[in-house]
């Protein structure tokens, strides 16, 4: 499928300081978009002005949350040159969400040159900064205008483009985690496995909830049993437990996080054992008075790694890595960043390199 160009008339000024660029909150001048119609296929693919979509009030995605989305980051390797980090992974996964979401599929190499197209176009978009990016959101809506719960007949899919500063300004600060205990966010058969934002909604009134209560984030447990720790808000969730990786299985409740599979590659290959199994609460609690938990950090595109500094529970809390990041934290952390940089070697045919 070829993709046309209709160049914008009124390009955008850029973020003249890049070391105070937020999250989401400027975008970039162009936007990929492409149509699906049922009986035809997809369709139309073009690199076009960003602006507002015209959609109908009846469109399903306003009813029915028929919507999924992807997440990842262009970089500027120290050399001037632009890559990704696995593109294709983030691709496949958006099919695995469409199949999910009864949506259709997009060929993932398709998908992946769209994204290349459109970063190359708005290469002077992508910040200089260490620890800046292009954060790139492909997705994918159901639109028409016919009310009725069924799949939609039309989509539209389309990526978005924005400059984002560091994750980190002042430095790795640990975060502070309180584990609900009270609100579900997804169950096994459900679409917690999907990226979809009916999962992100769901998860906000307990956030803002432990927000007010000084907690930076919410560690959900497992729908049925509430006993079994699942993911943190937008991250996978790993602990650091007898010396070895500990992370909960993401058998159809958890997002499979790309930057997950990434650290627990890394982390076999420095020799770092791996058990993927459930993990209850009360272990984490034993095993913390044992001295035998020793870090925890959450593994997602935004942060890469964030650290846990304090996990609370029932009014219990624990304190990890004296509240730093822990030293097995931080050599992942370096090692992918490097590896998504450019700064290290890439053994594992990770990088795209777009120029």
């Amino acid at each position: 499928m070829d993709i046309r160009l209709i160049p914008t008339a009124n390009p955008k000024e850029k973020p003249k300081d890049e070391n105070n660029l937020s999250f989401g909150k400027v975008f970039t001048d162009y936007m990929f978009m492409v149509e699906y119609t049922e009986g035809i296929g997809w369709h139309d693919a073009r690199i076009q002005p960003y602006g507002p979509l015209s959609i109908d009030p009846a469109s399903p995605v306003l009813h029915y949350s028929q919507e999924i989305f992807e997440g990842l980051k262009a970089y500027r390797r120290a050399d001037g040159g632009l890559q990704m980090f696995r593109p294709l992974e983030n691709a496949k996964r958006m099919n695995d969400s469409a199949d999910r979401m009864c949506m259709p599929p997009l060929d993932p190499e398709f998908q992946v040159e769209a994204m290349c197209r459109l970063v190359k176009l708005e290469q002077d978009w992508v910040p200089h900064q260490p620890g800046t990016s292009l954060y790139l959101r492909p997705t994918m809506i159901a639109d028409g205008a016919e009310l009725g719960v069924h799949p939609a007949h039309h989509f539209l899919y389309f990526i978005i483009c924005s400059p984002s500063g560091s994750y980190y300004k002042n430095g790795m600060a640990p975060v502070k985690i309180h584990i609900e205990d009270r609100y579900v966010r997804a169950v096994k058969g459900g679409t917690g496995a999907a990226k979809t934002g009916g999962n992100y909604s769901a998860s906000l009134k307990a956030a803002f909830e432990a927000e007010k209560q000084g907690y930076d984030q919410v560690l959900w447990l497992d729908g049925r049993e509430n006993k079994y720790v699942e993911e943190v808000g937008a991250m996978n969730m790993v602990f650091v437990l007898d010396g070895k990786l500990v992370t909960a299985p993401t058998g159809g409740s958890i997002l499979p996080g790309i930057t997950r599979k990434s650290v627990l590659q890394l982390a076999q290959d420095m020799g770092i054992a791996v058990e993927e199994r459930p993990i209850a609460v009360e272990e984490l609690f034993q095993a913390h008075q044992d001295g035998r938990l020793t870090e925890a950090f959450g593994t997602g595109t935004a942060a890469v790694i964030s650290p846990v500094g304090l996990l609370e529970y029932h009014g219990r809390t624990m304190e990890l890595a004296e509240g730093k990041i822990g030293p097995i934290a931080q050599k992942l952390y370096d090692t992918l960043v490097g590896i998504q940089r450019g700064d290290l070697p890439d053994p594992y045919g990770w990088v795209l390199p777009l120029t």
